[in-house]
């Protein structure tokens, strides 16, 4: 995933978002391309902790130059269930409500894609099955793309398609899982 996001360089091979060839850029290059066309969502929710939630998820397009799609921004606070927390330090927000800050953060942007690593390993399942179900809205209501890297079948149960790696390798595919699914394809790896 960090070869795919522009964070890790790639030993072969090519790494594209959208139209963009990563594998070819330099670093100011790709700096502009994860600030402007892909968002992160963290298992550690990596807020700053002496912004309020409204600015670490304004911060993104702060950094950029750009003011924030009011629309968009009020769309996602109302889904995510933020607006009374907007004034809060990350520190007096739950874990879920910490998680929907930056999961609101990588979406304030637009970008063309939108990379989660374990976004719920750190939660309740409550809390993160409402992480989850927003990611999943956001790929049908926003046609936002979302690559998601987890270790759970219940997650994983959310995505329209699973990838299945194994010792770095391709190892099997799976259209529209379900978690009994992906608990089937996991066992088969073990194998």
């Amino acid at each position: 995933m960090h070869c795919m996001a522009g964070l890790d360089s790639a030993t072969s091979g090519q790494v594209w978002v959208g139209t963009t060839e990563l594998t070819r850029l330099r670093d100011a290059q790709l700096t502009r391309v994860r600030r402007d066309q892909i968002g992160f969502v963290f298992q550690a929710y990596n807020l700053l902790p002496q912004l309020t939630a409204e600015e670490n998820i304004l911060l993104p397009l702060q950094l950029a130059g750009r003011r924030p799609d009011a629309t968009l921004f009020n769309h996602l606070i109302e889904v995510l269930g933020l607006r009374s927390r907007l004034k809060h330090r990350p520190s007096q927000l739950s874990g879920g409500q910490q998680q929907r800050v930056a999961v609101a953060r990588a979406l304030v942007s637009q970008p063309a894609v939108v990379f989660a690593d374990e976004p719920t390993g750190n939660l309740d399942s409550r809390s993160g099955a409402e992480v989850l179900s927003f990611l999943r809205r956001s790929v049908r209501e926003l046609q936002q793309t979302v690559v998601m890297v987890t270790h759970d079948p219940v997650a994983a149960s959310y995505a329209d398609r699973v990838v299945l790696l194994a010792d770095g390798r391709l190892a099997g595919e799976i259209h529209q899982p379900t978690q009994d699914s992906v608990v089937d394809a996991l066992r088969g790896l073990g194998a």
